[in-house]
C-alpha cells in the first residue's frame, strides 16, 4: 500500500485531463479523495483503482520535477488546397487525441488561408513526439 497523495493538478497531468474534469470526478464521487484544507488529495491506490491500471510512482521526491524538454514549432506549408489542409489537420488532431495516460500532451493549432493556398501549423510538445508528427506531415505533403 502506498501512502503517496496526489493533488488534483498532478492527477490531471498524469491522466492528460483538464483540472476541472478531475475535480468533477472527485465531487461526483467517482474518484475518491480527501479534503485537506481547501484542496483535494487523491491516494495512489485510489488512482490505480479509478484508472484500472497501475500508476507508476514518480521517480523524484516531493517537490522535485523530472527533467523534460518541450519544443514549439511553427510550420508554414505553401501550395496547399483545402482538401489537403483538412487531411493534414485531421491527421495531426487524431495523433494528439490518441495519447495514452501519462504521456505528455501534444498541442496543435492549424490555420488555412485559401486565398494564398497556405497553411500554418503550431505544435507544442515533447521532442520525439513533435518530430514523429512532423515526419507524418512531410509524408502527406510529399504524396
Amino acid at each position: 500500500m502506498s501512502d503517496r497523495l496526489y493533488s488534483v493538478e498532478q492527477v490531471a497531468e498524469r491522466l492528460g485531463l483538464h483540472v476541472r474534469t478531475v475535480r468533477n470526478y472527485v465531487r461526483d464521487g467517482r474518484l475518491p479523495a480527501v479534503r485537506i484544507g481547501k484542496q483535494y488529495r487523491i491516494a495512489h491506490d485510489d488512482l490505480e483503482v479509478f484508472t484500472g491500471r497501475p500508476v507508476p510512482a514518480p521517480d523524484a521526491g516531493p517537490g522535485v520535477r523530472r527533467r523534460h524538454a518541450e519544443v514549439s514549432s511553427i510550420v508554414e506549408v505553401e501550395g496547399v488546397d483545402r482538401a489537403t489542409a483538412d487531411r493534414l489537420a485531421t491527421l495531426m488532431m487524431t495523433a494528439a487525441a490518441g495519447r495514452g495516460p501519462g504521456e505528455r500532451p501534444l498541442r496543435i493549432e492549424t490555420v488555412h488561408d485559401k486565398d494564398r493556398a497556405r497553411m500554418k501549423v503550431v505544435v507544442l510538445g515533447g521532442l520525439a513526439d513533435t518530430a514523429r508528427l512532423l515526419e507524418c506531415v512531410e509524408a502527406v505533403i510529399e504524396s
